[in-house]
């Protein structure tokens, strides 16, 4: 038996390589001359490669998804050369045999007009199928009129054959149209499984395969987007009595209980009292059922060394005061940029809250860490003008303001509760007393 490699053909001036995006035939499978191989995208055009020599497929040198350089070694067929043995070649001429017999035992008399490569609706027709098309006289009408099981509804060698077949058996009617109907088979039914379009890669570009936790995270983010409806509603917050009174205690905290006090623990201790005021946002979908969640267990999204997030979880946040949840959100910080977590500090969150800030961000849409139904986004704080109003009237100042974003499901909170509980969460930031101690 002699090998002959088929290569990925040249497709254009510009077209350096392209993305395997389907195999049409598996290892050890027949080939035909001109049967389409696999299909293969560029940024250009998606088509599909044929092959030059009929033989049997004996090896695929790439996986799908996989991007190939013009004139590389895609696949190795097996043909008929000298020495060949016949045995070995039997079952390939018996099968190919049957076929032709099948086809021409169930073809009739016709004279099909030439099949175009592409046809007035646009649909691509591969020069296998137009081969059969046209020696079984099956018109391009005919041809629209099937219903392929290929990538985009494409008409493959099986259907065209399934559909002479059919045809012969008298299974196919016409209407009074004049047009051919082909009757479904499962495959063809079958729900089509949805892949991303493919990406472009130039020469110059960089492949990076994504780590097992971006993989994850990836999944997990699609996946909410298509569970949830999301709806998003902003509120911008006056935290300057914050400010003023982190920068009074902080360096006495510290001393004190030898920890670093950020914006981060009083928001979080801010979010889980509004949550208790509304219980109705700490909840989960289950089917048709909500869970009322009776523990407020706080996620609190933090980066990871390789840029990866994750969520931390702070267990029953609304029982800690400010000293106890400072130092809860820094060894949960501490220890993730450590990879030092274990499996229950990640689990078992009710509410996540997310601090776009800290990468200077003034507000964001973040993503609902199923299976919760809300996420709090919190903004940049930022030295603003602001209009403040007093007993002697309005006047202009400097104030310390950030914005907050709030992401929930809509399945089952509506504007009004989502807007509402920002709203206190503002009322609560707001009315901080600036003289309390720690």
């Amino acid at each position: 038996m002699a090998k002959f490699e088929l290569k990925l053909p040249k497709m254009g001036e510009s077209v350096a390589e392209a993305t395997i995006t389907s195999w049409l035939k598996d290892v050890g499978e027949k080939i035909e001359l001109d049967d389409a191989i696999v299909e293969i995208a560029t940024d250009k055009v998606d088509s599909e490669v044929p092959s030059e020599v009929e033989g049997v497929l004996l090896e695929r040198l790439f996986e799908e998804n996989d991007v190939v350089k013009v004139g590389e070694t895609i696949a190795v067929i097996e043909i008929e050369g000298e020495g060949a043995q016949e045995e070995e070649v039997a079952p390939v001429v018996e099968e190919a045999v049957t076929e032709v017999q099948k086809i021409v035992e169930v073809a009739k008399e016709a004279v099909a007009a030439p099949i175009e490569k592409k046809s007035v609706s646009g649909k691509f027709y591969s020069p296998l199928v137009r081969n059969i098309a046209e020696k079984e006289g099956v018109s391009m009408d005919e041809l629209e009129s099937i219903v392929g099981s290929g990538k985009d509804g494409r008409v493959t060698k099986d259907d065209i054959l399934s559909y002479i077949d059919n045809k012969g058996k008298g299974v196919v009617e016409k209407a009074e149209t004049k047009q051919v109907v082909a009757t479904p088979t499962p495959k063809e039914v079958a729900k089509p499984v949805q892949k991303a379009a493919p990406v472009s890669v130039n020469g110059g570009d960089e492949i990076i395969e994504m780590s097992r936790m971006g993989k994850l995270v990836a999944k997990h983010m699609v996946d909410s987007v298509q569970t949830s409806a999301h709806v998003q509603s902003f509120i911008e917050i006056d935290v300057t009595n914050i400010v003023n009174w982190r920068n009074k205690v902080k360096d006495a905290f510290f001393k004190r209980e030898g920890e670093k006090l950020t914006f981060t623990p009083i928001l979080m201790q801010a979010v889980a009292n509004t949550i208790k005021k509304f219980p109705l946002i700490n909840i989960s979908v289950d089917g048709e059922n909500i869970i009322k969640r009776k523990n407020i267990n706080l996620g609190m999204a933090a980066a990871l060394a390789d840029g990866n997030l994750i969520v931390p979880v702070i267990k029953n946040a609304d029982q800690l005061n400010l000293v106890g949840m400072t130092k809860s959100v820094n060894d949960l910080a501490t220890r993730a940029r450590a990879n030092q977590l274990k499996p229950d500090d990640i689990q078992g969150g009710t509410y996540t809250v997310t601090n776009v800030g800290s990468f200077g961000s003034v507000m964001g849409t973040p993503i609902i860490n199923q299976p919760q139904v809300a996420i709090l986004a919190l903004g940049a704080i930022r030295k603003v003008p602001a209009v403040i109003e007093t007993a002697e009237g309005d006047f202009i100042g400097i104030r310390q303001k950030m914005f907050v974003s709030h992401s929930y499901d809509h399945r089952v909170v509506n504007g009004a509760l989502g807007g509402m509980f920002i709203k206190t969460l503002k009322e609560t930031l707001e009315s901080w007393d600036v003289n309390q101690e720690f």
